[in-house]
């Protein structure tokens, strides 16, 4: 199979290489000063540039290799295959076996990204599994599994540390929040043709997203992110006033207490001074000639000394009250 090498200022191929591979070629990435290229059969192949022939041959997987991930800190290359497996190669050793092989999945692996500031990688599955690999706890397993997808996650790309992008087989591309896991909303749509490649600038804020319709999409996606940023703000800020204002009626509650034993007290108090102060009129008017006395005064009516009952707090309705009048 040919593999051609072009220059992206001038659109010319500066090199073609006849026969780099057996089968059909898959997936391409750069990396250091050098190429890495995977075909059908599963071969994995490393290029220099400056040389005709390839440095090293892998041939521990047995399907198509479907993506790759450099990971800078450890110069090693993951590989996703379509038999179930992904693997760890050490580009600086010169063994032809992998660094590390995970362990079947029972699933195809079609893509992976690295996320949390690369002490995990996420990687799309044929079933719309999203598989979670911590990388301090060995690439023999995956440590966690987003479902949600219905269809297969064919392509991946990360926004930021914890927000990636899926484009799926149904031609949907997805925002989903990863660890705590939130689908976030779906940002482009190509119809029923599944996206093959997914990439964002060197800002972060277009994605391209390519797919089997020959269309190429640029989306913005800095508003995606402001979402997700406002959607944890928000969730916070609900707490906080929640928390406020339970504190606020409980404040409320005891002053209103407090106001009314105060003026409960105040009126007792008036209550007493009145009735000391009339004590002397009513010696005179005993010595006095009675009057005649008065009409009898219905007992329903309230006494004005009597202290008024406090209000019920919760606004219900006081029987007791309307019973008097």
């Amino acid at each position: 199979q040919l593999c051609s090498a072009i220059d992206t200022s001038t659109g010319k191929v500066v090199r073609e290489q006849a026969q780099a591979h057996e089968s059909a070629i898959n997936r391409v990435t750069r990396f250091m000063s050098m190429l890495a290229t995977g075909d059908d059969n599963g071969v994995v192949k490393l290029w220099d540039p400056r040389q005709i022939s390839p440095i090293r041959s892998y041939t521990h997987h047995f399907d198509f290799i479907s993506d790759f991930l450099w990971l800078q800190d450890k110069k090693q290359l993951v590989t996703t295959s379509g038999d179930g497996t992904l693997s760890v190669i050490d580009v600086r050793s010169s063994k032809v076996e992998p660094f590390a092989h995970s362990e079947d999945q029972e699933d195809e692996l079609l893509s992976i990204v690295s996320i949390k500031d690369g002490k995990k990688v996420a990687v799309g599955t044929q079933t719309g599994v999203i598989s979670i690999w911590n990388r301090s706890s060995g690439w023999a397993d995956c440590v966690d599994r987003l479902k949600g997808h219905p269809h297969s996650v064919d392509a991946l790309a990360t926004l930021s540390e914890d927000v990636i992008v899926t484009g799926s087989s149904d031609g949907l591309v997805r925002v989903v929040q990863v660890l705590p896991n939130k689908l976030l909303g779906v940002i482009a749509d190509h119809g029923t043709f599944p996206i093959e490649r997914l990439r964002t600038d060197r800002n972060g804020a277009w994605l391209g997203s390519a797919s089997h319709d020959n269309v190429l999409k640029l989306t913005d996606v800095r508003d995606a992110l402001v979402d997700s940023d406002e959607g944890e703000s928000h969730d916070s800020k609900e707490e906080g006033e929640s928390d406020d204002n339970i504190d606020n009626d409980s404040d409320s509650g005891s002053e209103q207490s407090g106001s009314e034993s105060v003026i409960e007290q105040d009126k007792t108090d008036e209550a007493d001074s009145d009735s000391e102060s009339n004590k002397p009129d009513a010696r005179a008017e005993s010595d006095a000639e009675p009057e005649p006395r008065p009409e009898p005064v219905s007992s329903k009516k309230r006494n004005r000394c009597q202290p008024e009952r406090p209000s019920n707090k919760k606004g219900k309705v006081d029987n007791v009250f309307f019973d008097e009048l």
